[in-house]
C-alpha cells in the first residue's frame, strides 16, 4: 500500500499538493508547541484536538487516492487534491485576526479570475505565513475606514471609532488545522447595554472622528497605495481583493492602514454590511466584475454570524435620526446676541463765519471751530425667544457734538446724533418685533425710536441707522421726513408679496405705518401718549423689478412749543435738529426769537418719495424727495423741502469698500405765509455735496475719508461756505 501511494506521490501533482497541506499542519503543530509554552493550560486539550484533526485529513487524503487511483483519471485526481487544498486555505484564513475575516473569504476572486479554482504556491506561501504570524497579531483587529454606500444611513467614518466591547475574537471553523482563540465569534456575549446619552456621544464620535485635522478621507484604489501594508503580510491578499475587486475597504487620508489597532464586533459589522451592499450593487448592475459563488457563501455566513450587530447599528441610526428630528424641532431657546460697533472720528471744519439770518456771527455764532478726535460706542442686545421675534436694547456712549456753526444744523455727521452723553451710558434704543401670521409684523416702540427702525427707507448703502458704515451725514442717511417724531409707540408691517391688485401690477408690496409719542412716559399735562408731542406715518413700497424699488410715505405730526424740527422726537433738548437750516428747524421760535411774540405750535403734514435703481451690481443710483407743509397756529403756514440724488459704487477696488456721493438740499424753509415782521429770512440756495470712500480692511474694520461741502449755510449766501474734512474708522463686533 506504501508504494503504491509512493508511485501516485510521484506522478500527482494533486497529491503532492495534499501532502504540502500535511507538512503545514506539521508547522502548525510547531507554532502550537511554542503557543503551549506560553499557556499550558490549554497547551494539552488542544494539542490532542489537532493531532486527531491531523490524523482524519490523512486517512480522507489515503482514501480519496485509493478510490481515484481504481476508478479515475489522474486529472480528476489532481482536481480532488486542489480542492482539498482550497479547503485548507480557507480554514487557515478563518483563523486569522478579525480584520481579515472579510478579505480571507473574498481573497480567492483577485484580478486573475482562474486563481479562485487553481491552488498556487503564493496561496500556500500565505498559509505558511498565516501560521508563523506570532501570537499577538490573533488579538488585534484592524482599525479599518469604510466608506458608507450610498445605500445605508451608517457613518462614514464609522470604523474609526473604538466601543467599549468585549475583546476581539474571531469566528469558529468546524475543521481547524490552526490553534484557535479561547473564543469564537458566535460565542461572543451581546454588547453590554449603553444608556441613549452615551449612544448619543458615540455616534457623535463616529461623525467627528477623523475630522479635526480637516482632511477629507479619500477611497484606496489599490493596496499599494498603503505604505504599512507590504506583501509579506498575511493581509495584503485579503486587503487587495477587498480595495481592488470591491473597493469597499478604505484606508486613511496619509495612506496607512493601521492594521495593528484593535477593531470591535460592532465596527466590524459595518465593515462587513458596507461590502454586503457594494456585491449587491454588483449583482443589481450586471457588471462583469461579478462576486464569485464561495464569495457569496463567505459573505452569506458572516451576514448571519452578525445579522444582531447590523441590526442593532441599523437601530442605532434609526434612534439618532428620530431624536436628530426632535432636536431640529425643539432647537431654539432664549438666547442674547451682543453686536457692537465702535467709531474713532477725526474731524475738522476748514470754513468761515457763519451767522443765523445774516447777522454778525460775533453775536449769534461762530465756526472758529478745532480739529477734533470724537467717539461713540453703540452695544446692541439682540434676544430672541421663538427665533422669529427681536428684542433690541441698545446701550450707547460717547463724546461726540457738533462744530459751532451757528444754528444751522446742516453738516451734522451721524455719530453726533444724540451721540453726546459725556460718556456715560445711555438707553438709546428699546424695542420688541414680533410676526403676527405670515405677513404682518409688529414693533412695539419702547424708547427713542425713529421711523426708520421699522419702515424701509430705500436708501441702500447709505443708510446704516446713523451708524458707521453708511453715509457720513446724517442727511446722507435718508430722506428726513424720516426724523420728524420719534419716541414710544407701536408700527405695522404688512407684506402683500406679488398678490393682489397692487402687487399684480407693481410686484412686491408692503404697507407700514404706526404712531410714536415723543414723551409718552410723561404724565405732566400736554404731554403723555395722546396728548403731547406725536408723529403718525404710513408707508407703501413697491419691488416692481428686482433692481427697482419704489416707496411713498406720509407723515403727519403735531408739536408743542419749541418743539417742531428734524430731530427725532427730542424736541427742544436738541437745539436746531440734526439735519437741515436753523430757518427750517425754528419755525415755532421764529415770533418768540425774533419778534416779540409767544411760541406757538406746530401742525405738521408731510409727503416723500424715494427710490432706489439698480443698473449693475456694482452702479446703484438713487434719490429722494419731501414737502412739509407746517401750519404754525396763531400765525400762519410755511413750506419747507428737501431733496437729495444718491451715487453708489459697492465693491470698487475691493470687495467690502464703497465708494458713495451725495448732492442736494437739506430741509430748507421755501416759504412762510405770515405777518410781514416775519418775512425778513432770506432764502438763497444752499447746497449739500459729500463724497466718501470705505475702505474694508477686513470683515470688522474699515476706514473712511470723506468730505461734507456745504454752500450758502442757513440758505444765506452772506455765510462762508462749510466744508468739513473726516477720517472715520469704525470697528464693528
Amino acid at each position: 500500500m506504501s508504494k503504491f501511494l509512493w508511485s501516485y506521490l510521484l506522478i500527482s501533482p494533486a497529491v503532492l499538493g495534499a501532502t504540502l497541506v500535511v507538512s503545514s499542519s506539521a508547522m502548525a503543530a510547531d507554532a502550537q508547541q511554542a503557543a503551549d509554552a506560553l499557556n499550558p493550560a490549554v497547551a494539552k486539550a488542544e494539542t490532542a484536538e489537532t493531532a486527531e484533526t491531523s490524523e482524519a485529513k490523512l486517512n480522507a487524503l489515503a482514501a480519496v487516492s485509493e478510490t481515484t487511483a481504481a476508478s479515475e483519471p489522474v486529472k480528476e485526481i489532481s482536481q480532488a487534491a486542489g480542492s482539498e487544498t482550497h479547503a485548507a486555505i480557507e480554514d487557515s484564513a478563518t483563523a486569522a485576526p478579525e480584520s481579515a475575516i472579510v478579505g480571507a473569504n473574498t481573497a480567492p476572486a483577485e484580478a486573475n479570475p482562474q486563481a479562485a479554482s487553481q491552488p498556487t504556491s503564493e496561496s500556500l506561501a500565505a498559509v505558511e505565513q498565516t501560521v508563523a504570524q506570532p501570537v499577538e497579531n490573533s488579538a488585534a483587529a484592524a482599525q479599518l475606514e469604510i466608506p458608507a454606500p450610498a445605500a445605508t444611513a451608517l457613518p462614514e467614518q464609522i470604523g474609526a471609532v473604538q466601543l467599549e466591547t468585549p475583546a476581539p475574537v474571531v469566528a469558529e471553523s468546524a475543521e481547524q488545522s490552526l490553534p484557535q482563540p479561547a473564543e469564537s465569534l458566535a460565542q461572543t456575549a451581546a454588547p453590554q447595554e449603553q444608556n441613549p446619552a452615551a449612544t448619543l456621544e458615540q455616534l457623535n464620535q463616529y461623525s467627528s472622528e477623523g475630522a479635526a485635522g480637516g482632511e477629507t478621507q479619500g477611497q484606496v484604489t489599490s493596496v499599494s497605495q498603503l505604505s504599512d501594508v507590504r506583501p509579506t503580510d498575511w493581509a495584503f491578499q485579503a486587503l487587495q481583493s477587498l480595495v481592488e475587486r470591491y473597493g469597499c475597504i478604505a484606508g486613511y487620508p496619509d495612506g496607512t492602514f493601521r492594521g495593528n489597532r484593535a477593531m470591535t464586533r460592532y465596527e466590524f459589522a459595518a465593515g462587513l454590511n458596507a461590502c454586503l451592499d457594494k456585491v449587491s450593487e454588483l449583482i443589481r448592475g450586471g457588471t462583469g466584475n461579478f462576486a464569485t459563488k464561495e464569495d457569496l457563501a463567505a459573505l452569506q455566513r458572516l451576514q448571519e454570524e452578525f445579522a444582531a450587530e447590523l441590526a442593532t447599528l441599523r437601530g442605532r441610526v434609526d434612534a439618532l435620526e428620530a431624536r436628530t428630528a426632535e432636536l431640529e424641532a425643539n432647537q431654539f431657546s432664549t438666547t442674547t446676541k451682543l453686536t457692537g460697533e465702535a467709531i474713532f472720528a477725526l474731524s475738522d471744519d476748514f470754513g468761515g463765519n457763519v451767522g443765523l439770518f445774516g447777522r454778525d456771527e460775533r453775536r449769534v455764532g461762530s465756526n472758529n471751530n478745532e480739529a477734533v478726535f470724537q467717539q461713540r460706542v453703540r452695544l446692541n442686545l439682540n434676544t430672541s425667544f421663538t427665533g422669529r421675534d427681536l428684542l433690541l436694547t441698545r446701550l450707547q456712549v460717547g463724546n461726540g457734538r457738533n462744530f459751532n456753526l451757528g444754528a444751522t444744523s446742516e453738516g451734522t455727521q451721524t455719530w453726533n446724533v444724540v451721540g453726546r452723553t459725556d460718556n456715560v451710558v445711555a438707553l438709546d434704543t428699546l424695542l420688541y418685533k414680533f410676526p403676527v401670521g405670515p405677513r404682518l409684523n409688529v414693533t412695539l416702540a419702547a424708547n427713542n425710536v425713529v421711523w426708520d427702525d421699522f419702515i424701509p427707507t430705500v436708501n441702500p448703502y447709505f443708510e446704516d441707522f446713523d451708524g458707521g458704515n453708511g453715509s457720513l451725514s446724517a442727511f446722507g442717511q435718508r430722506n428726513p421726513i424720516y426724523r420728524l417724531g420719534g419716541g414710544a409707540g407701536i408700527g405695522f408691517d404688512y407684506a402683500f408679496g406679488g398678490r393682489g391688485l397692487l402687487g399684480g401690477v407693481f410686484g412686491p408690496t408692503s404697507l407700514s405705518f404706526g404712531y410714536l409719542a415723543s414723551n409718552a412716559a410723561s404724565p405732566a399735562r400736554g404731554a403723555g401718549l395722546t396728548n403731547g408731542d406725536y408723529t403718525a406715518m404710513g408707508q407703501l413700497t413697491f419691488t416692481p423689478g428686482r433692481n427697482l424699488q419704489v416707496a411713498f410715505n406720509y407723515n403727519h405730526g403735531y408739536f408743542n412749543r419749541g418743539n417742531f424740527g428734524f430731530d427725532n422726537g427730542f424736541g427742544a433738548s436738541v437745539a436746531g435738529g440734526f439735519t437741515g437750516t436753523g430757518v427750517a428747524n425754528s419755525l415755532n421760535g421764529l415770533s418768540e426769537g425774533f419778534d416779540g411774540f409767544r411760541a406757538r405750535k406746530v401742525v405738521s403734514n408731510s409727503y416723500g418719495a424715494q427710490a432706489s435703481l439698480r443698473l449693475s451690481p456694482r452702479f446703484i443710483l438713487g434719490g429722494w424727495a419731501g414737502l412739509t407743509n407746517a401750519r404754525i397756529l396763531g400765525i400762519g403756514d410755511a413750506r419747507i423741502w428737501n431733496y437729495a440724488v444718491t451715487l453708489a459704487l459697492p465693491d470698487l477696488g475691493k470687495e467690502g469698500n464703497l465708494l458713495g456721493i451725495v448732492v442736494g438740499r437739506e430741509p430748507y424753509l421755501d416759504k412762510l405765509e405770515a405777518p410781514s415782521s416775519l418775512r425778513s429770512f432770506r432764502n438763497d440756495d444752499s447746497y449739500h455735496v459729500e463724497g466718501f470712500y470705505k475702505f474694508q480692511l477686513s470683515d470688522n474694520i474699515s476706514v473712511t475719508p470723506g468730505v461734507i461741502w456745504v454752500t450758502n449755510p442757513n440758505q444765506d449766501d452772506r455765510n462762508d461756505d462749510i466744508i468739513i474734512g473726516t477720517l472715520r474708522t469704525t470697528f464693528t463686533f
